[in-house]
C-alpha cells in the first residue's frame, strides 16, 4: 500500500515538473520569437531609413503639393542617376542634339477641336517652381516603402507585366493578373514613338491594384531579356498612398527582373527640366460629358549621341534614359504599343472592378471613351510617321477593349477601355 501511495506521489511529482517544463519552455519559445520580431521590424526599420536616405537627395528647395506631395529640388549633378557607378562621371547633356523631323509640322497641323482641352499642368506648380540648375523630385516618405512588400520591390513593376499579342501564354491573365487594351506595331526597327493620351482618373478597386494609360517602347525577345521604356499616367495607391492621377515613366533591361524601377526611384534615368517632376499629379483630368484633358508624350533615340529622350507637351523635355542602359535598345526598338494596363487581382474569386481608361468602352466615343490621338513611330531617318500595319489587342474583351480609327485631325487614333467587373466580365 505504502508503495503503491509513493508511486502515485511519483507519478504526481512528474506530471507537475513535465507541466512546469513546458511552461517555462513555452516561455522561452514566445520571449525568443517576441525577441526575433522586435530585431526583424528593428532590422527592417533601419533598411527602410537607408533607403530613404540614398532615394531623398538634400534639396536647394522644397515645395509642399495641395495633395500632400513633398516635391523637392534637388540640384542637377546630385540626382539619383548618379549614384550609377556607370554614371559617376558622365557629363550630363542638356538638350538632344536632333528632334524627330516633323514634329513641329505636325503640332500645328493638330487642331484642338472636340472641345479638347486647356492647359495640363502638374499640382505642386501652384505652389511655386524649382529654380534653375535643378530638378524637382517628389520626396519618398516611410509609408510609401512600407507599402512595398519589401525594400528591394518598393517602385518596380512584376515580371510578365507587358502585352504579349497574339500570345496564347495563359500566364497572361491568370498568373501576372496584368491585363491590357493595346495598338501596337512591330516588324521594323523603330527608333521612337509619340501619343497625345486622354487624361482621367479612374477607379481602382484594391490597393494592390493599378490602373495606367502609356506607350511602350520594346526591345528583344518577351522572355528574360526584354528592354522597355515606358512613359504615360497612373492611378497607383500602393506605389503613391492615394488615388491621384500622376505622370510616371519606368525601364527595365530584363523584363523586370533586376533592373530599373519607377521614375527617379532608382539610377538610370538623368532628368535635366527643372519644370515636371515624374510621379507629380496631374491637374486637371477629364470628366464624363465635360472637358476633356490630354498630354503628349514623345521618346525618341537622339541619332548622335544614342540615348532615349523624352519629351512632355510642347515645350517639356524632360531628360535621357543613356544607351548603356539596355542592350537591345542600345540599337533600336522591335516594337511599340501605345494603351491601357490593369491589375486584376481577382478580389473575392471574381474580376476586377478597376477601372481602366475611363471606364466605359470605346464604342461609347469622345467625350465618355479615353483615347490616345496623332500616334506616330519614329524611323531610321529620324522622322515622325503615321504607324503601319496597326494591330490591336486585349486579353478579354468584354472587360476592356479597343478600336482605332484614323481621320485628318487625330490622325491614326484609338479609343480604349472599360469598367472591369461588369454583367459579362466576372
Amino acid at each position: 500500500m505504502a508503495v503503491a501511495v509513493q508511486f502515485s506521489c511519483l507519478k504526481r511529482k512528474r506530471g507537475v515538473f513535465l507541466v512546469v517544463f513546458m511552461l517555462v519552455y513555452l516561455w522561452g519559445s514566445l520571449i525568443s520569437l517576441s525577441c526575433a520580431a522586435r530585431l526583424s521590424v528593428s532590422r527592417q526599420k533601419l533598411e527602410v531609413e537607408k533607403h530613404l536616405k540614398r532615394v531623398n537627395k538634400p534639396p536647394i528647395k522644397s515645395i509642399e503639393s495641395l495633395d500632400g506631395d513633398i516635391i523637392d529640388c534637388i540640384h542637377i549633378s546630385q540626382q539619383p542617376a548618379f549614384d550609377h557607378p556607370f554614371l559617376k562621371d558622365h557629363k550630363i547633356q542638356m538638350r538632344p542634339s536632333y528632334h524627330p523631323e516633323g514634329l513641329y509640322d505636325e503640332e500645328k497641323m493638330t487642331t484642338r477641336s472636340k472641345d479638347s482641352t486647356s492647359p495640363i499642368t502638374q499640382l505642386w506648380h501652384m505652389n511655386g517652381r524649382c529654380p534653375e540648375d535643378t530638378i524637382p523630385v517628389r520626396r519618398t516618405k516611410k509609408d510609401d516603402v512600407l507599402r512595398a512588400s519589401s525594400v528591394k520591390k518598393y517602385g518596380k513593376k512584376k515580371p510578365k507585366a507587358i502585352a504579349k499579342p497574339r500570345s496564347t501564354d495563359p500566364d497572361l491573365t491568370n498568373e501576372s493578373g496584368h491585363q491590357h487594351a493595346i495598338a501596337y506595331v512591330e516588324g521594323d526597327r523603330y527608333y521612337g514613338a509619340k501619343a497625345t493620351i486622354n487624361v482621367w482618373e479612374p477607379k481602382v478597386q484594391q490597393s494592390n491594384e493599378f490602373s495606367l494609360s502609356q506607350l511602350w517602347i520594346l526591345g528583344g525577345s518577351f522572355g528574360q531579356d526584354l528592354n522597355s521604356i515606358e512613359a504615360g499616367w497612373q492611378v497607383s495607391p500602393d506605389l503613391y498612398g492615394d488615388n491621384n492621377t500622376r505622370l510616371f515613366t519606368y525601364w527595365t533591361s530584363d523584363a523586370y527582373q533586376a533592373t530599373g524601377c519607377y521614375n527617379l526611384l532608382c539610377s538610370g534615368f538623368i532628368q535635366v527640366s527643372s519644370a515636371i517632376a515624374m510621379g507629380a499629379s496631374i491637374s486637371p483630368v477629364s470628366a464624363l460629358r465635360n472637358s476633356q484633358y490630354d498630354i503628349s508624350i514623345l521618346i525618341w533615340k537622339d541619332p548622335k549621341e544614342g540615348h532615349w529622350w523624352m519629351q512632355f507637351g510642347n515645350d517639356y523635355v524632360l531628360g535621357y534614359w543613356p544607351s548603356f542602359l539596355f542592350s537591345y535598345l542600345a540599337e533600336s526598338a522591335s516594337m511599340i504599343e501605345w494603351g491601357g494596363e490593369v491589375v486584376n487581382s481577382q478580389p473575392d474569386g471574381k474580376h476586377t472592378a478597376t477601372q481602366m481608361g475611363s471606364g466605359r468602352f470605346p464604342e461609347e466615343g469622345f467625350g465618355k471613351s479615353s483615347y490616345f490621338r496623332n500616334i506616330q513611330v519614329v524611323d531610321s531617318s529620324n522622322n515622325l510617321k503615321s504607324p503601319k500595319d496597326l494591330g490591336t489587342f486585349t486579353e478579354q474583351s468584354n472587360c476592356y477593349d479597343v478600336q482605332t480609327g484614323s481621320n485628318e485631325d487625330w490622325g491614326h487614333h484609338f479609343y480604349y477601355g472599360g469598367p472591369g467587373r461588369n454583367p459579362n466580365c466576372q
